[in-house]
């Protein structure tokens, strides 16, 4: 059993959580960026785009992201694309994040009064113009609150990708609790950085709800 003092287990967390936060943070990213252009295409006028929208959502909604880690890990590598864990953990990450983002975004801009499309047109704007201006704006307002909820699911999610080997909390606990056999200790500052986390996060969600409902 190798010594580890308070200080050298917590520190060496608190490094690891360093790339649990930046992981989130650049999913999170690439998942609005992505998510957007499927949302653009979950709206369209055009059925074809509707459709491959819908199909993309379902299928990184209605399958597991363990699933999908390991398919993008140990899968593309048999069709010659080498990826790096941190690679495949972005990618995976990204793709789930955009599906669930692109299709709370939608149920925002269903909520939206059909009347304001018809404002948009009464002033002579374009689909874009009224996406842009009038209707997308409105539809980010009223999903701010399940927006960041959703983002405390991301932060969490990122603990699966300790096992396609990306050395985030979730690994690095399991490496310092099989040398100092002090799992209560080592899961237990675990919790409480993931709850550091999260915790102001979900707290900041529920004061958009509020103020959501107010409005």
């Amino acid at each position: 059993m190798i010594e580890f003092t308070l200080w050298d287990i917590v520190r060496n967390l608190l490094l690891a959580a360093r790339w649990t936060v930046l992981l989130s943070a650049v999913a999170f990213a690439g998942g609005t960026i992505v998510g957007l252009l499927i949302l653009f295409l979950r709206i369209s006028k055009r059925r074809w785009m509707r459709q491959f929208a819908e199909y993309y959502i379902g299928l990184f909604q209605g399958t597991p992201l363990l699933m999908q880690l390991f398919l993008l890990f140990f899968g593309l590598p048999l069709l010659g694309f080498r990826i790096e864990p941190w690679t495949a953990a972005v990618l995976g990450l990204t793709l789930c994040a955009s599906a669930f983002l692109a299709e709370i975004w939608r149920g925002g801009v269903q909520a939206v009064p059909l009347g304001q499309w018809d404002a948009g047109s009464s002033l002579g704007l374009h689909y874009l113009k009224q996406l842009r201006l009038i209707i997308l704006p409105q539809a980010f307002a009223i999903t701010r609150a399940p927006t960041v909820g959703f983002l405390v699911q991301l932060i969490k999610s990122t603990a699966l990708t300790s096992i396609i080997g990306f050395e985030e909390l979730v690994r690095t606990s399991n490496a310092i609790n099989n040398a100092t056999f002090e799992p209560f200790t080592v899961y237990g500052f675990v919790a409480l950085i993931y709850f550091a986390l999260c915790f102001p996060l979900t707290r900041y969600a529920k004061v958009l709800e509020l103020r959501a409902l107010k409005h």
